[in-house]
Protein backbone atom coordinates (compact mmCIF):
# COMPACT_ATOMS: atom_id res chain seq x y z
CA UNK A 1 0.00 0.00 0.00
CA UNK A 2 1.42 3.53 -0.84
CA UNK A 3 2.47 5.88 1.81
CA UNK A 4 -0.17 8.30 1.30
CA UNK A 5 -2.84 6.09 2.16
CA UNK A 6 -1.50 6.07 6.11
CA UNK A 7 -2.31 10.18 6.03
CA UNK A 8 -5.44 10.24 4.10
CA UNK A 9 -7.40 11.82 7.01
CA UNK A 10 -5.21 14.57 8.34
CA UNK A 11 -4.13 15.48 4.64
CA UNK A 12 -7.53 15.65 3.35
CA UNK A 13 -8.59 17.62 6.38
CA UNK A 14 -5.67 20.20 5.79
CA UNK A 15 -6.45 20.32 1.79
CA UNK A 16 -10.32 21.08 2.34
CA UNK A 17 -9.57 23.62 5.11
CA UNK A 18 -7.27 25.54 2.57
CA UNK A 19 -9.48 25.50 -0.56
CA UNK A 20 -13.37 24.01 0.44
CA UNK A 21 -13.81 25.59 3.44
CA UNK A 22 -11.81 29.38 3.30
CA UNK A 23 -13.86 32.19 3.78
CA UNK A 24 -13.89 32.94 -0.25
CA UNK A 25 -15.94 30.24 -0.59
CA UNK A 26 -18.62 30.43 1.83
CA UNK A 27 -18.85 26.89 2.74
CA UNK A 28 -19.44 25.25 6.56
CA UNK A 29 -18.29 22.09 8.10
CA UNK A 30 -21.11 21.11 10.23
CA UNK A 31 -19.57 17.94 11.43
CA UNK A 32 -17.21 15.25 10.70
CA UNK A 33 -19.97 13.29 8.81
CA UNK A 34 -21.52 15.55 6.94
CA UNK A 35 -21.24 18.81 4.89
CA UNK A 36 -23.07 21.28 4.01
CA UNK A 37 -22.19 23.56 0.77
CA UNK A 38 -22.87 26.59 0.27
CA UNK A 39 -22.55 28.71 -3.69
CA UNK A 40 -19.64 30.73 -4.18
CA UNK A 41 -19.57 34.24 -6.14
CA UNK A 42 -16.09 32.86 -6.99
CA UNK A 43 -16.68 31.08 -10.38
CA UNK A 44 -16.77 32.37 -13.32
CA UNK A 45 -18.24 32.22 -17.18
CA UNK A 46 -21.59 32.46 -18.62
CA UNK A 47 -23.71 29.77 -20.78
CA UNK A 48 -20.99 27.47 -22.91
CA UNK A 49 -18.49 30.12 -23.42
CA UNK A 50 -15.12 29.31 -21.38
CA UNK A 51 -14.00 32.54 -20.11
CA UNK A 52 -9.76 32.82 -19.74
CA UNK A 53 -9.29 32.39 -15.93
CA UNK A 54 -7.85 35.25 -13.57
CA UNK A 55 -4.83 34.51 -11.49
CA UNK A 56 -1.22 33.28 -12.77
CA UNK A 57 -0.22 32.63 -16.12
CA UNK A 58 2.48 30.10 -16.12
CA UNK A 59 3.84 30.86 -19.68
CA UNK A 60 2.34 27.37 -20.95
CA UNK A 61 -0.11 26.36 -22.95
CA UNK A 62 -2.44 23.07 -22.95
CA UNK A 63 -5.06 21.80 -25.27
CA UNK A 64 -8.38 22.25 -23.82
CA UNK A 65 -11.52 20.30 -24.59
CA UNK A 66 -13.70 23.03 -23.15
CA UNK A 67 -12.24 25.14 -26.32
CA UNK A 68 -10.99 22.47 -28.32
CA UNK A 69 -7.80 24.44 -28.77
CA UNK A 70 -4.69 25.17 -26.89
CA UNK A 71 -5.30 27.73 -24.14
CA UNK A 72 -2.88 30.08 -21.61
CA UNK A 73 -2.40 27.49 -18.81
CA UNK A 74 -3.67 29.74 -15.99
CA UNK A 75 -4.12 28.71 -12.47
CA UNK A 76 -6.00 30.28 -9.33
CA UNK A 77 -2.73 31.00 -7.39
CA UNK A 78 0.87 31.40 -8.12
CA UNK A 79 2.64 27.96 -8.34
CA UNK A 80 -0.30 25.78 -7.35
CA UNK A 81 -2.12 23.29 -9.06
CA UNK A 82 -5.19 21.77 -8.29
CA UNK A 83 -5.88 18.89 -9.99
CA UNK A 84 -8.70 16.37 -9.44
CA UNK A 85 -8.55 13.26 -11.80
CA UNK A 86 -11.02 9.92 -12.21
CA UNK A 87 -9.87 7.10 -10.56
CA UNK A 88 -10.39 3.47 -11.46
CA UNK A 89 -14.05 1.69 -10.97
CA UNK A 90 -12.58 -1.47 -8.83
CA UNK A 91 -14.37 -4.60 -10.12
CA UNK A 92 -11.34 -6.17 -12.28
CA UNK A 93 -7.32 -6.07 -13.09
CA UNK A 94 -6.14 -2.64 -14.39
CA UNK A 95 -5.29 -3.05 -17.90
CA UNK A 96 -2.82 -1.05 -20.23
CA UNK A 97 -5.56 1.28 -21.30
CA UNK A 98 -5.87 2.43 -17.86
CA UNK A 99 -1.97 2.38 -17.63
CA UNK A 100 -1.66 4.73 -20.68
CA UNK A 101 -3.39 7.18 -19.09
CA UNK A 102 -2.39 6.60 -15.71
CA UNK A 103 0.87 7.10 -16.92
CA UNK A 104 0.89 10.45 -19.40
CA UNK A 105 -0.67 12.37 -16.91
CA UNK A 106 1.84 11.04 -14.40
CA UNK A 107 4.35 12.75 -16.96
CA UNK A 108 2.16 15.79 -17.48
CA UNK A 109 2.60 16.55 -13.61
CA UNK A 110 5.94 15.78 -13.11
CA UNK A 111 6.81 18.47 -16.06
CA UNK A 112 4.90 21.07 -14.26
CA UNK A 113 6.24 20.13 -10.70
CA UNK A 114 10.30 19.42 -11.87
CA UNK A 115 10.53 21.74 -14.60
CA UNK A 116 7.99 24.78 -14.22
CA UNK A 117 8.12 24.46 -10.70
CA UNK A 118 4.42 24.61 -10.08
CA UNK A 119 3.05 22.67 -6.40
CA UNK A 120 0.67 20.05 -8.39
CA UNK A 121 -2.04 18.85 -5.40
CA UNK A 122 -3.95 16.14 -7.09
CA UNK A 123 -6.67 14.46 -5.98
CA UNK A 124 -8.01 11.14 -6.99
CA UNK A 125 -11.42 9.11 -6.51
CA UNK A 126 -11.32 5.63 -5.95
CA UNK A 127 -15.10 4.39 -7.33
CA UNK A 128 -15.88 1.29 -4.97
CA UNK A 129 -19.47 1.30 -5.32
CA UNK A 130 -21.30 1.00 -8.81
CA UNK A 131 -23.53 -1.41 -10.80
CA UNK A 132 -20.47 -3.49 -12.06
CA UNK A 133 -19.06 -4.16 -8.48
CA UNK A 134 -22.06 -5.46 -7.38
CA UNK A 135 -22.70 -7.76 -10.21
CA UNK A 136 -18.95 -8.54 -10.01
CA UNK A 137 -19.21 -9.88 -6.35
CA UNK A 138 -22.47 -11.70 -6.99
CA UNK A 139 -20.54 -13.64 -9.40
CA UNK A 140 -17.91 -14.22 -6.58
CA UNK A 141 -19.95 -15.18 -4.40
CA UNK A 142 -18.17 -12.41 -1.90
CA UNK A 143 -19.48 -8.69 -0.69
CA UNK A 144 -18.96 -5.57 -2.56
CA UNK A 145 -16.80 -3.96 -0.60
CA UNK A 146 -14.43 -7.01 -0.40
CA UNK A 147 -14.15 -7.13 -4.22
CA UNK A 148 -13.30 -3.23 -4.01
CA UNK A 149 -10.90 -3.59 -1.48
CA UNK A 150 -8.99 -6.42 -3.38
CA UNK A 151 -8.81 -4.74 -6.87
CA UNK A 152 -8.07 -1.25 -5.03
CA UNK A 153 -5.19 -2.60 -3.56
CA UNK A 154 -4.12 -4.42 -7.03
CA UNK A 155 -4.29 -0.92 -9.01
CA UNK A 156 -2.26 0.91 -6.67
CA UNK A 157 0.44 -1.76 -6.72
CA UNK A 158 0.18 -1.60 -10.44
CA UNK A 159 0.49 1.88 -10.63
CA UNK A 160 3.80 1.63 -8.21
CA UNK A 161 5.24 -0.98 -10.82
CA UNK A 162 4.47 1.58 -13.50
CA UNK A 163 6.14 4.33 -11.16
CA UNK A 164 3.23 6.41 -11.49
CA UNK A 165 3.55 9.04 -8.89
CA UNK A 166 0.53 8.43 -6.17
CA UNK A 167 -2.18 11.66 -5.63
CA UNK A 168 -1.95 13.34 -2.57
CA UNK A 169 -4.93 11.47 -1.53
CA UNK A 170 -7.07 8.83 -2.72
CA UNK A 171 -11.37 9.38 -1.24
CA UNK A 172 -13.47 6.26 -1.68
CA UNK A 173 -16.70 6.94 -2.37
CA UNK A 174 -18.18 4.75 0.09
CA UNK A 175 -16.08 6.97 2.61
CA UNK A 176 -18.65 10.00 1.29
CA UNK A 177 -22.00 9.29 1.33
CA UNK A 178 -23.09 12.13 3.86
CA UNK A 179 -20.94 14.56 2.09
CA UNK A 180 -22.94 12.91 -1.07
CA UNK A 181 -26.16 12.89 0.22
CA UNK A 182 -25.73 16.89 1.36
CA UNK A 183 -24.22 18.14 -2.66
CA UNK A 184 -27.48 16.67 -4.28
CA UNK A 185 -29.87 18.35 -1.04
CA UNK A 186 -27.93 21.82 -2.46
CA UNK A 187 -28.73 20.96 -6.20
CA UNK A 188 -32.43 19.95 -5.61
CA UNK A 189 -32.96 23.53 -3.30
CA UNK A 190 -31.55 25.35 -6.37
CA UNK A 191 -34.15 24.08 -8.68
CA UNK A 192 -31.74 21.65 -10.73
CA UNK A 193 -32.69 18.22 -9.67
CA UNK A 194 -35.99 16.32 -8.51
CA UNK A 195 -37.08 13.27 -6.34
CA UNK A 196 -39.14 10.41 -7.89
CA UNK A 197 -42.05 8.80 -5.81
CA UNK A 198 -39.77 5.72 -6.00
CA UNK A 199 -36.83 7.03 -4.12
CA UNK A 200 -34.72 8.04 -7.30
CA UNK A 201 -33.26 11.85 -7.32
CA UNK A 202 -32.48 12.81 -11.29
CA UNK A 203 -30.58 15.99 -12.61
CA UNK A 204 -33.00 18.14 -14.11
CA UNK A 205 -31.07 19.07 -17.60
CA UNK A 206 -33.90 21.20 -18.47
CA UNK A 207 -33.39 23.38 -15.93
CA UNK A 208 -29.62 24.78 -16.98
CA UNK A 209 -30.95 25.36 -20.36
CA UNK A 210 -28.34 25.52 -23.18
CA UNK A 211 -25.80 25.78 -20.86
CA UNK A 212 -25.41 21.50 -20.80
CA UNK A 213 -23.21 20.12 -23.22
CA UNK A 214 -19.89 22.07 -22.86
CA UNK A 215 -17.83 19.18 -23.67
CA UNK A 216 -19.53 17.12 -26.47
CA UNK A 217 -22.07 19.56 -26.93
CA UNK A 218 -25.98 18.39 -26.22
CA UNK A 219 -27.33 17.99 -29.63
CA UNK A 220 -26.32 14.02 -29.89
CA UNK A 221 -26.79 13.63 -26.04
CA UNK A 222 -28.74 10.43 -25.37
CA UNK A 223 -30.02 9.96 -21.76
CA UNK A 224 -29.23 6.84 -19.42
CA UNK A 225 -32.71 3.98 -18.92
CA UNK A 226 -34.83 4.97 -16.34
CA UNK A 227 -38.38 5.37 -14.96
CA UNK A 228 -40.83 6.79 -16.67
CA UNK A 229 -41.16 9.81 -14.14
CA UNK A 230 -38.13 11.29 -15.72
CA UNK A 231 -38.75 14.80 -16.89
CA UNK A 232 -36.61 13.99 -19.78
CA UNK A 233 -34.85 11.36 -21.23
CA UNK A 234 -31.23 12.94 -21.04
CA UNK A 235 -31.98 13.66 -17.14
CA UNK A 236 -29.29 11.41 -15.33
CA UNK A 237 -29.25 9.90 -11.98
CA UNK A 238 -27.72 11.71 -8.81
CA UNK A 239 -29.19 8.79 -6.34
CA UNK A 240 -30.55 5.48 -6.92
CA UNK A 241 -33.12 3.89 -4.61
CA UNK A 242 -32.35 0.66 -2.66
CA UNK A 243 -32.78 -2.68 -4.86
CA UNK A 244 -32.62 -6.60 -3.39
CA UNK A 245 -29.14 -8.02 -2.59
CA UNK A 246 -27.12 -3.99 -3.40
CA UNK A 247 -25.62 -2.12 -0.53
CA UNK A 248 -27.67 1.23 0.51
CA UNK A 249 -27.36 4.12 2.57
CA UNK A 250 -30.06 6.58 4.28
CA UNK A 251 -30.81 9.44 2.36
CA UNK A 252 -33.73 12.00 3.02
CA UNK A 253 -35.00 9.97 -0.31
CA UNK A 254 -35.21 6.35 1.42
CA UNK A 255 -32.34 4.20 1.48
CA UNK A 256 -30.15 3.96 -1.86
CA UNK A 257 -26.74 4.71 -3.04
CA UNK A 258 -25.18 7.75 -5.11
CA UNK A 259 -24.94 7.45 -8.84
CA UNK A 260 -22.16 7.51 -10.87
CA UNK A 261 -21.26 11.01 -11.82
CA UNK A 262 -22.32 12.54 -8.67
CA UNK A 263 -19.39 11.50 -6.83
CA UNK A 264 -17.15 13.07 -8.54
CA UNK A 265 -18.62 16.47 -8.40
CA UNK A 266 -18.77 16.00 -4.46
CA UNK A 267 -15.02 14.76 -3.66
CA UNK A 268 -13.59 17.71 -5.96
CA UNK A 269 -15.86 20.27 -4.43
CA UNK A 270 -15.26 18.98 -0.86
CA UNK A 271 -11.32 19.16 -1.20
CA UNK A 272 -10.87 22.40 -3.78
CA UNK A 273 -14.21 24.05 -3.13
CA UNK A 274 -16.22 25.82 -6.15
CA UNK A 275 -13.13 26.52 -8.69
CA UNK A 276 -11.25 23.92 -10.32
CA UNK A 277 -7.50 24.11 -12.44
CA UNK A 278 -7.56 20.88 -14.18
CA UNK A 279 -9.50 17.97 -14.35
CA UNK A 280 -8.31 14.78 -16.21
CA UNK A 281 -9.26 12.00 -17.45
CA UNK A 282 -9.44 9.63 -20.47
CA UNK A 283 -11.30 10.87 -23.61
CA UNK A 284 -13.91 8.25 -23.18
CA UNK A 285 -14.87 10.05 -19.59
CA UNK A 286 -15.92 13.34 -21.77
CA UNK A 287 -19.19 12.69 -22.78
CA UNK A 288 -21.39 11.66 -20.44
CA UNK A 289 -19.35 11.33 -17.34
CA UNK A 290 -17.35 15.10 -17.35
CA UNK A 291 -20.07 16.37 -18.72
CA UNK A 292 -22.40 15.34 -16.38
CA UNK A 293 -20.01 16.51 -13.57
CA UNK A 294 -19.87 20.06 -14.88
CA UNK A 295 -23.69 20.64 -14.68
CA UNK A 296 -23.89 19.06 -11.43
CA UNK A 297 -20.93 21.51 -10.14
CA UNK A 298 -22.39 24.70 -11.64
CA UNK A 299 -25.59 23.75 -10.99
CA UNK A 300 -24.58 23.28 -7.29
CA UNK A 301 -22.17 26.42 -7.18
CA UNK A 302 -24.79 28.56 -9.47
CA UNK A 303 -22.07 30.03 -11.11
CA UNK A 304 -20.42 29.38 -14.99
CA UNK A 305 -17.37 28.12 -15.06
CA UNK A 306 -16.21 25.06 -12.47
CA UNK A 307 -13.17 23.54 -14.32
CA UNK A 308 -11.22 26.05 -16.10
CA UNK A 309 -9.36 23.20 -18.20
CA UNK A 310 -9.94 19.53 -19.20
CA UNK A 311 -7.57 17.48 -20.33
CA UNK A 312 -8.23 14.18 -21.87
CA UNK A 313 -6.19 11.17 -22.96
CA UNK A 314 -6.34 9.14 -26.20
CA UNK A 315 -7.35 6.03 -26.64
CA UNK A 316 -4.85 2.67 -26.67
CA UNK A 317 -5.87 0.78 -29.69
CA UNK A 318 -4.17 -2.55 -30.80
CA UNK A 319 -2.84 -2.53 -33.75
CA UNK A 320 -5.38 -2.89 -36.51
CA UNK A 321 -8.17 -1.97 -34.25
CA UNK A 322 -10.39 0.53 -34.70
CA UNK A 323 -11.96 -0.36 -31.26
CA UNK A 324 -9.83 0.99 -27.97
CA UNK A 325 -8.81 -1.37 -25.43
CA UNK A 326 -11.32 -2.18 -22.76
CA UNK A 327 -12.88 -4.52 -20.39
CA UNK A 328 -16.19 -4.58 -22.29
CA UNK A 329 -14.81 -5.48 -25.17
CA UNK A 330 -12.32 -8.20 -23.74
CA UNK A 331 -9.93 -7.18 -25.60
CA UNK A 332 -7.18 -5.89 -22.94
CA UNK A 333 -3.70 -6.99 -21.46
CA UNK A 334 -3.49 -6.83 -17.73
CA UNK A 335 -0.87 -4.34 -16.40
CA UNK A 336 1.22 -7.71 -14.71
CA UNK A 337 0.33 -9.97 -17.55
CA UNK A 338 2.23 -6.95 -19.86
CA UNK A 339 5.34 -6.23 -17.04
CA UNK A 340 6.00 -10.07 -17.56
CA UNK A 341 7.34 -9.36 -20.95
CA UNK A 342 8.50 -5.29 -20.71
CA UNK A 343 9.81 -3.18 -18.41
CA UNK A 344 8.14 -0.04 -16.87
CA UNK A 345 11.02 2.15 -18.24
CA UNK A 346 9.82 0.60 -21.85
CA UNK A 347 6.28 1.16 -21.55
CA UNK A 348 6.91 4.75 -19.84
CA UNK A 349 9.31 5.43 -23.41
CA UNK A 350 6.08 4.45 -25.46
CA UNK A 351 3.59 6.69 -24.24
CA UNK A 352 6.54 9.60 -24.49
CA UNK A 353 6.55 8.78 -28.02
CA UNK A 354 3.12 10.10 -28.81
CA UNK A 355 1.38 13.23 -27.68
CA UNK A 356 -0.62 12.34 -24.85
CA UNK A 357 -4.14 13.33 -26.03
CA UNK A 358 -3.04 11.17 -29.48
CA UNK A 359 -4.68 7.97 -30.17
CA UNK A 360 -1.96 5.23 -29.52
CA UNK A 361 -1.43 1.79 -31.57
CA UNK A 362 -0.64 -1.12 -29.38
CA UNK A 363 1.95 -3.69 -31.05
CA UNK A 364 5.45 -5.47 -31.02
CA UNK A 365 6.85 -3.19 -33.01
CA UNK A 366 5.81 0.11 -31.24
CA UNK A 367 6.91 -1.47 -28.06
CA UNK A 368 10.26 -2.71 -29.84
CA UNK A 369 10.89 0.88 -31.03
CA UNK A 370 10.73 2.29 -27.49
CA UNK A 371 12.84 -0.69 -25.99
CA UNK A 372 15.41 0.50 -29.08
CA UNK A 373 15.38 3.66 -27.79
CA UNK A 374 16.17 3.22 -24.51
CA UNK A 375 19.05 0.62 -25.43
CA UNK A 376 20.21 3.12 -27.76
CA UNK A 377 20.75 6.17 -25.28
CA UNK A 378 22.15 3.39 -22.54
CA UNK A 379 24.95 2.33 -25.27
CA UNK A 380 25.49 5.90 -25.99
CA UNK A 381 26.06 6.16 -21.94
CA UNK A 382 28.64 3.53 -21.29
CA UNK A 383 30.77 4.56 -24.57
CA UNK A 384 30.66 8.12 -23.37
CA UNK A 385 31.81 6.74 -19.93
CA UNK A 386 34.37 4.70 -21.55
CA UNK A 387 35.54 8.00 -23.63
CA UNK A 388 35.55 9.72 -20.04
CA UNK A 389 37.91 7.25 -17.95
CA UNK A 390 40.13 7.10 -21.09
CA UNK A 391 39.07 3.16 -22.08
CA UNK A 392 37.89 4.73 -26.06
CA UNK A 393 40.30 6.41 -27.88
CA UNK A 394 38.80 8.62 -30.32
CA UNK A 395 39.82 11.51 -32.97
CA UNK A 396 39.84 14.95 -31.79
CA UNK A 397 35.93 15.97 -30.34
CA UNK A 398 34.87 19.39 -31.92
CA UNK A 399 34.05 20.76 -27.76
CA UNK A 400 32.90 23.64 -29.10
CA UNK A 401 30.12 22.37 -31.08
CA UNK A 402 28.75 19.82 -28.74
CA UNK A 403 28.51 22.43 -26.10
CA UNK A 404 26.23 24.58 -28.44
CA UNK A 405 24.39 21.65 -29.11
CA UNK A 406 23.53 20.64 -25.46
CA UNK A 407 22.47 24.71 -24.92
CA UNK A 408 20.20 24.24 -27.79
CA UNK A 409 18.72 21.23 -26.99
CA UNK A 410 17.81 22.41 -23.44
CA UNK A 411 16.18 25.39 -25.33
CA UNK A 412 14.11 23.07 -26.93
CA UNK A 413 13.27 20.52 -24.48
CA UNK A 414 11.97 23.33 -22.43
CA UNK A 415 9.56 25.15 -25.41
CA UNK A 416 8.66 21.48 -26.44
CA UNK A 417 7.08 20.91 -22.76
CA UNK A 418 5.74 24.33 -22.61
CA UNK A 419 3.79 23.84 -26.08
CA UNK A 420 0.97 20.85 -24.25
CA UNK A 421 3.75 18.67 -22.62
CA UNK A 422 4.97 17.62 -26.06
CA UNK A 423 7.11 14.36 -25.17
CA UNK A 424 7.91 13.70 -29.36
CA UNK A 425 9.50 16.51 -29.70
CA UNK A 426 11.48 16.14 -26.46
CA UNK A 427 12.66 12.59 -26.89
CA UNK A 428 13.61 13.46 -30.57
CA UNK A 429 15.55 16.66 -28.86
CA UNK A 430 17.10 14.32 -26.76
CA UNK A 431 17.53 11.46 -29.98
CA UNK A 432 19.36 14.21 -32.06
CA UNK A 433 21.69 15.07 -29.00
CA UNK A 434 22.82 11.66 -28.43
CA UNK A 435 23.56 10.91 -32.25
CA UNK A 436 26.11 13.57 -32.40
CA UNK A 437 27.52 12.56 -29.64
CA UNK A 438 27.78 9.03 -31.35
CA UNK A 439 29.17 10.94 -33.76
CA UNK A 440 32.32 12.21 -31.99
CA UNK A 441 32.83 8.56 -30.37
CA UNK A 442 34.24 6.63 -33.22
CA UNK A 443 37.01 4.76 -31.77
CA UNK A 444 39.92 4.53 -33.55
CA UNK A 445 42.73 1.90 -33.88
CA UNK A 446 45.63 3.33 -32.81
CA UNK A 447 45.68 5.99 -29.98
CA UNK A 448 46.91 9.18 -30.92
CA UNK A 449 47.67 12.29 -29.33
CA UNK A 450 44.38 14.61 -29.52
CA UNK A 451 43.34 16.63 -26.93
CA UNK A 452 41.00 15.42 -25.01
CA UNK A 453 37.65 16.44 -24.18
CA UNK A 454 35.38 14.43 -21.28
CA UNK A 455 33.27 17.08 -19.81
CA UNK A 456 31.15 17.89 -22.49
CA UNK A 457 30.45 14.42 -22.48
CA UNK A 458 29.82 14.52 -18.64
CA UNK A 459 27.57 16.81 -18.87
CA UNK A 460 25.76 15.43 -22.05
CA UNK A 461 25.01 12.16 -19.69
CA UNK A 462 23.91 14.60 -16.87
CA UNK A 463 21.22 16.20 -18.80
CA UNK A 464 20.18 13.06 -20.98
CA UNK A 465 20.09 11.43 -17.07
CA UNK A 466 18.22 14.47 -15.86
CA UNK A 467 15.66 15.07 -18.76
CA UNK A 468 14.34 11.59 -18.37
CA UNK A 469 14.06 11.26 -14.47
CA UNK A 470 11.80 14.26 -14.84
CA UNK A 471 10.37 12.27 -17.45
CA UNK A 472 10.01 9.45 -14.84
CA UNK A 473 12.40 6.69 -17.04
CA UNK A 474 15.06 5.77 -14.81
CA UNK A 475 18.59 5.24 -17.03
CA UNK A 476 19.96 3.90 -14.06
CA UNK A 477 17.55 1.22 -14.03
CA UNK A 478 18.68 0.16 -10.72
CA UNK A 479 15.84 -2.60 -10.38
CA UNK A 480 16.96 -4.22 -13.34
CA UNK A 481 21.14 -3.98 -11.97
CA UNK A 482 19.97 -5.34 -8.91
CA UNK A 483 18.55 -8.16 -10.37
CA UNK A 484 21.33 -8.97 -12.71
CA UNK A 485 22.89 -8.76 -9.53
CA UNK A 486 23.78 -5.60 -7.42
CA UNK A 487 27.18 -6.15 -6.01
CA UNK A 488 28.00 -6.05 -9.52
CA UNK A 489 30.08 -9.55 -9.35
CA UNK A 490 28.55 -10.70 -12.22
CA UNK A 491 30.06 -7.61 -14.01
CA UNK A 492 33.66 -8.23 -12.39
CA UNK A 493 33.34 -11.98 -13.44
CA UNK A 494 32.69 -11.43 -17.25
CA UNK A 495 35.67 -8.83 -16.75
CA UNK A 496 38.19 -11.10 -15.41
CA UNK A 497 37.05 -14.10 -18.26
CA UNK A 498 37.29 -11.08 -21.07
CA UNK A 499 40.90 -9.84 -20.04
CA UNK A 500 41.77 -13.67 -19.32
CA UNK A 501 40.25 -14.55 -22.88
CA UNK A 502 42.60 -11.48 -24.21
CA UNK A 503 45.59 -12.57 -22.54
CA UNK A 504 45.09 -15.68 -24.01
CA UNK A 505 44.78 -14.55 -27.34
CA UNK A 506 47.63 -11.95 -27.58
CA UNK A 507 49.82 -14.88 -26.45
CA UNK A 508 48.34 -17.27 -29.31
CA UNK A 509 48.80 -14.08 -31.70
CA UNK A 510 52.89 -13.76 -30.56
CA UNK A 511 55.35 -14.82 -33.03
CA UNK A 512 58.42 -15.97 -31.89
CA UNK A 513 62.02 -14.48 -33.37
CA UNK A 514 63.36 -15.62 -36.31
CA UNK A 515 67.18 -16.93 -35.43
CA UNK A 516 70.31 -15.54 -37.09
CA UNK A 517 71.11 -17.21 -40.35
CA UNK A 518 67.05 -17.91 -41.17
CA UNK A 519 65.07 -16.56 -43.62
CA UNK A 520 62.44 -13.91 -42.48
CA UNK A 521 58.92 -14.49 -43.80
CA UNK A 522 57.05 -11.40 -45.37
CA UNK A 523 53.96 -12.25 -43.21
CA UNK A 524 54.64 -14.46 -39.96
CA UNK A 525 51.90 -16.13 -38.48
CA UNK A 526 51.39 -17.87 -35.09
CA UNK A 527 52.99 -21.77 -35.02
CA UNK A 528 51.12 -24.58 -35.17
CA UNK A 529 50.94 -25.58 -31.13
CA UNK A 530 49.39 -21.88 -30.50
CA UNK A 531 46.79 -22.63 -32.76
CA UNK A 532 43.90 -24.39 -30.69
CA UNK A 533 44.61 -21.85 -28.36
CA UNK A 534 42.96 -19.66 -31.28
CA UNK A 535 40.04 -21.54 -31.51
CA UNK A 536 39.26 -22.01 -28.00
CA UNK A 537 39.12 -18.25 -27.80
CA UNK A 538 36.86 -17.98 -30.64
CA UNK A 539 34.65 -20.81 -29.42
CA UNK A 540 34.51 -18.78 -25.66
CA UNK A 541 33.67 -15.70 -27.88
CA UNK A 542 30.64 -17.73 -29.79
CA UNK A 543 29.52 -19.42 -26.08
CA UNK A 544 29.64 -16.00 -24.49
CA UNK A 545 27.71 -14.73 -27.29
CA UNK A 546 25.17 -17.06 -26.38
CA UNK A 547 24.66 -15.89 -23.23
CA UNK A 548 24.60 -12.20 -23.75
CA UNK A 549 28.11 -11.22 -23.63
CA UNK A 550 29.36 -9.96 -26.54
CA UNK A 551 33.20 -9.08 -27.47
CA UNK A 552 34.59 -6.98 -30.01
CA UNK A 553 38.02 -7.47 -30.90
CA UNK A 554 40.22 -4.50 -32.15
CA UNK A 555 43.99 -3.64 -32.73
CA UNK A 556 44.58 -1.75 -29.61
CA UNK A 557 41.29 -3.09 -27.46
CA UNK A 558 39.02 -5.73 -26.59
CA UNK A 559 35.72 -4.27 -26.03
CA UNK A 560 32.75 -6.76 -24.26
CA UNK A 561 28.82 -6.01 -23.46
CA UNK A 562 27.15 -7.89 -21.00
CA UNK A 563 23.13 -7.53 -22.72
CA UNK A 564 20.66 -8.12 -20.27
CA UNK A 565 17.67 -10.08 -21.64
CA UNK A 566 14.28 -9.11 -22.18
CA UNK A 567 11.94 -10.86 -19.52
CA UNK A 568 9.91 -13.44 -21.82
CA UNK A 569 11.33 -12.75 -25.00
CA UNK A 570 14.63 -13.12 -27.06
CA UNK A 571 15.49 -9.37 -27.09
CA UNK A 572 18.26 -7.77 -25.03
CA UNK A 573 19.21 -4.01 -24.01
CA UNK A 574 22.94 -2.80 -23.19
CA UNK A 575 23.52 -3.20 -19.71
CA UNK A 576 26.92 -2.97 -19.00
CA UNK A 577 30.26 -2.22 -21.39
CA UNK A 578 33.35 -2.48 -20.99
CA UNK A 579 37.17 -1.83 -22.55
CA UNK A 580 39.95 -4.44 -21.64
CA UNK A 581 43.63 -3.29 -23.32
CA UNK A 582 45.61 -5.00 -24.91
Amino acid sequence: MWPCITICRPLLLKLRSRYAFSKDTRQTLVSPSKLIFRPSASCTGVGKKWTRPTGYDTGLKTYNSLTKQKEPLILAQEGIATWYSCGPTVYDHAHLGHACSYVRFDIIQRVLSRVFGINVIHVMVITDIDDKIIRRALEKSVSPTVLARMYEEEFKNDMLALKVLPPAVYLRVTENIPQIVAFIEGIIRNEHAYATKQGDVYFDIGSIGDRYGKLMGAGDATGEPGDREKRDSRDFALWKASKPQEPSWESPWGKGRPGWHIECSTIASSVFGSQLDIHSGGIDLAFPHHENEIAQCEAYHQCGQWGNYFLHSGHLHLKGSAEKMSKSLNNYITIKDFLESYSANEFRMFCLLTKYRSAIDYSDASLNEARSSLATITAFTHDAQAYMRGQLQCPAVEEGALWERLAETKANVVRALADDFDTPRVVNAIMSLVYHGNRHLQPITKPDRSPRSPAVFGAFLAYIREVFEVLGVDLLDRKGAHSVDSSGTLENVVEQLARFRSDVRAFALSVQDTPPGEPTHASPSPCSEKLPLLKACDTLRKDLASMGVHIRVSVCVCQWRLLQGGRGRQSYSVSFIKIVKH
